[in-house]
């Protein structure tokens, strides 16, 4: 019964910012680096942060982790209604990750753990951001995180938290998971998505001593990765919007759906962390599978964004 309140509330909050939005012109325009047609509302994701707002006040989350989001969610929302210079913005995660540190007591690790860890952390925020560039992408491998987190047994006093934070997904995807979105999440979605998660996987590596739990943002990381070498070679400015993501090639220039390649994302994300699972539980995730998998993963990646990268000009040609 809790959750179908907490469910409500944040559907009504929901709809509340739509107006806001609408009221104060906070939409997303399309440009010819989009991968959409119409203007659309911006920010929806806003539902992420009060989630985790509410999970606070309901006692599931502490108070460092709740600022972290909220510091992160309000200076990116600022950033979606009037760019904003990258100084702000990296000020924020930099904070942040020092309230993720002190939360997870990571002050008291050996020293090179500290930049380790905010190197990855910094990096998976913004790689997180930059592959939110299609309907349901963001929301259903948010899903499919939350989702996983919450079937390790080491998870079991968060899932409260876990599930308050899956409902706002389902509510945001009930706007966004469309041929036409309502909404997009905008900076303060897939940051603030991106923080929470990324907190998680902190934990869980250092609860469980297990590495190979980061193959849990494999799809998106290699993903990432790969897109961010190849303009890197091209002399692109990676700071810049693109359209060189595998399921853009795959939205934009082939015309797919862009809700069945987020669904295919999320899929294979979940069947990969399934399969994580099983194999920490046999006692058979050493780091040897570990990299084995990554390598694995990383090649049928790269085989099939050459096999679609050949079509695009052999389409071009002719």
């Amino acid at each position: 019964m809790q959750y179908i309140f907490i469910t409500l509330i944040l559907f009504s909050l929901e709809l509340l910012y739509f107006r806001i939005a609408d009221k104060y012109n906070i939409i997303d325009k399309p440009n010819h680096r989009s991968s959409h047609s119409s203007i659309t509302l911006r920010g929806g994701g806003i539902i992420f942060s009060i989630a985790l707002l509410i999970a606070f006040i309901l006692g599931y989350v502490s108070w460092s982790i709740t600022l972290a989001v909220l510091l992160v969610a309000i200076v990116s929302f600022v950033d979606d209604i009037k760019p904003l210079h990258q100084l702000p913005r990296f000020g924020s995660q930099i904070i942040a990750f020092l309230l993720v540190a002190y939360d997870l007591n990571l002050f008291a690790e050996p020293l090179w753990i500290l930049p380790t860890v905010l190197v990855l952390l910094i990096g998976w925020i913004n790689a997180f951001n930059f592959m939110d560039g299609i309907n349901g992408i963001t929301v259903l491998y948010a899903l499919s995180a939350i989702v996983s987190f919450s079937f390790l047994p080491i998870h079991e006093s968060s899932l409260p938290l876990l599930m308050t934070l899956g409902l706002s997904c389902l509510v945001f995807g009930f706007f966004n998971v469309r041929g036409k979105a309502k909404t997009f999440a905008g900076d303060v979605g897939s940051i603030s998505m991106a923080l929470f998660l990324g907190y998680f996987m902190i934990k869980t590596i250092f609860i469980s001593g297990q590495i190979g739990y980061i193959l849990f943002f494999s799809v998106y990381g290699i993903d990432a990765v790969i897109t961010i070498v190849n303009r890197i070679r091209k002399g692109e400015n990676i700071f810049e919007a693109h359209r060189s993501h595998l399921y853009q090639y795959l939205a934009n220039e082939w015309g797919y759906s862009q809700v069945v390649i987020s669904v295919i994302y999320a899929i294979l994300q979940l069947l990969i962390n399934g399969f994580i699972i099983y194999l920490d539980r046999k006692g058979s995730l050493s780091l040897f599978v570990v990299f084995g998998i990554l390598i694995v993963l990383t090649l049928f990646y790269l085989v099939v964004r050459a096999i679609v990268v050949r079509k695009m000009a052999l389409k071009t040609t002719t």
